[in-house]
């Protein structure tokens, strides 16, 4: 008896380049659960800054992912400008990601499948998922993004301020030791500069369909 492979769609990219409003689309369209597993760095974060603990210690950040409490991933300020400072920063640290592994990959791993979005979906959690997208867009597209969403929450920050921001995690997220933000080889690069959701969201079902086809789905 011949059985399908679960259905694994892993989407990665950088800050603002719609990959978490993608990958929301495609578990919708595919009717899979979805993972942000941002989330997961930003409790981490979070636990590090709820205990007054700086987030360059490698060895705190770990302590916290290893007893990370789920009830953090519903807190209000998790995906403040302040916390995602600090996902960025313990979310360098190897034994954080290692800590993390684990809930990812069983995730990814469940019958049936799932979508994952993250920085390193398609080359450490799912490097065998059966469509792989890399999301981007121009790191100007991305502030703006982000400026509009802080803007609409009531933030001061000017827009400078948030493109350099942008620019600082893309620093971070691509020259840290472990699982950097690269584009997998076998990943399908979708650029979001000139496109809005439902052109962004259309564009990224065509390429997972390639991608199935391709798998002989």
């Amino acid at each position: 008896m011949i059985t399908t492979p679960p259905l694994v769609i892993a989407v990665d990219g950088p800050a603002a380049s719609g990959k978490g409003t993608i990958a929301k689309a495609l578990a919708r369209h595919y009717g899979l659960p979805h993972m942000d597993t941002g989330k997961l760095y930003r409790a981490c974060g979070l636990a590090v800054r709820l205990g007054g603990q700086d987030p360059y210690d490698a060895q705190a950040a770990a302590d916290a992912a290893r007893a990370l409490d789920p009830a953090l991933l519903d807190d209000p300020d998790l995906m403040s400008s302040l916390n995602s400072d600090y996902a960025s920063i313990v979310s360098s640290h190897p034994a954080v990601r290692t800590a993390l592994f684990e809930t990812q990959r069983s995730f990814a791993q469940q019958p049936g499948g799932a979508v994952l979005d993250g920085r390193d979906i398609g080359t450490v959690i799912a490097p065998d998922a059966a469509a792989k997208l890399f999301v981007t867009a121009d790191p100007h597209v991305r502030a703006q993004r982000r400026f509009n969403e802080l803007a609409g929450k009531g933030s001061d920050q000017t827009l400078a301020d948030v493109l350099a921001d942008i620019h600082a995690r893309d620093a971070r997220d691509a020259g840290r030791s472990a699982a950097p933000l690269v584009r997998a080889a076998d990943a399908a690069l979708l650029d979001t500069s000139d496109l809005d959701i439902a052109a962004a969201v259309e564009a990224a079902i065509a390429l997972v369909e390639r991608a199935l086809r391709q798998d002989g789905r």
